[in-house]
C-alpha cells in the first residue's frame, strides 16, 4: 500500500525516532508499504519517519544505477549491488570511511527541492536487516550517501541541515513556502 508522504513542517521530521527491537508483522507490512511508496515517488529511500512513524527503519533502492558505486561488501566479501536491493535496516551505525563530498540531493519531504550536501565519500554501516541479522555494509557513492540520509531521517536531522549556508540561502524562499503548504495541510 502506497502511504502519503509527510512534508517538510510535519513534527515526525524532527523525531528522534525510537530503535527497533522487535520486528513483527505491523513492522514487514510497514517496510513493505515503504518500499512500494519509494518506488510510486521515484525516490532512492524513505524512512519511516517519511511516513509519519517515528521509529528507526529505512529502505534503499538504488538497483536502478548499478554503477553508482564503485564497491559493495558485506561482511567482508564481495557483493552484487542486485543481491542487497532494496536494503530495509533498522538501527543504524555508522562510520564514515572517506573525507566528505558535497553532491546533489533531494529529499521525497521536500518535493522539487534540491541543493549541494557535503557527506562522506564512504562508509562503513552496521544495520539490523528484519530477521534480526545484523550486517556491516561497506560502500561508497549513491549507496552510501543513501543510507546516510535516511539514517538522518531517523535522527530528525534533514539534508538542509547539512547544507553549506549559501546553498540553504538559495533555497530559503523554496523552503518556507514548502513549510506554509504543510501548515495549511495540517489545517484542513
Amino acid at each position: 500500500m502506497v502511504r502519503e508522504i509527510v512534508l517538510f513542517g510535519h513534527k515526525a521530521l524532527r523525531a528522534k525516532c525510537t530503535r527497533v527491537n522487535d520486528v513483527d508483522d505491523g513492522i514487514r507490512e510497514l517496510a513493505d508499504d515503504m518500499i512500494e511508496t519509494m518506488r510510486e515517488a521515484h525516490g532512492v529511500g524513505l524512512a519511516a519517519p517519511q511516513v509519519a512513524v517515528t521509529i528507526q527503519l529505512a529502505v534503499v533502492d538504488v538497483s536502478h544505477d548499478p554503477d553508482c558505486i564503485s564497491y559493495l561488501r558485506v561482511d567482508g566479501t564481495d557483493t552484487a549491488l542486485e543481491d542487497l536491493m532494496p536494503l530495509v535496516f533498522t538501527n543504524p551505525e555508522i562510520e564514515p570511511a572517506a573525507k566528505k563530498v558535497a553532491s546533489v540531493e533531494g529529499c521525497l519531504s521536500f518535493p522539487d527541492l534540491q541543493g549541494d550536501v557535503p557527506r562522506p565519500e564512504a562508509i562503513v554501516a552496521k544495520l539490523t536487516l528484519l530477521d534480526g541479522k545484523t550486517i556491516t555494509v561497506e560502500t561508497d557513492g549513491l549507496l552510501a550517501r543513501a543510507i546516510l540520509h535516511e539514517t538522518d531521517h531517523l535522527n530528525g536531522i534533514l539534508f538542509i541541515d547539512r547544507m553549506s549556508t549559501v546553498s540553504k540561502a538559495r533555497l530559503k524562499n523554496s523552503i518556507k513556502q514548502l513549510q506554509a503548504e504543510s501548515i495549511r495541510a495540517k489545517r484542513r
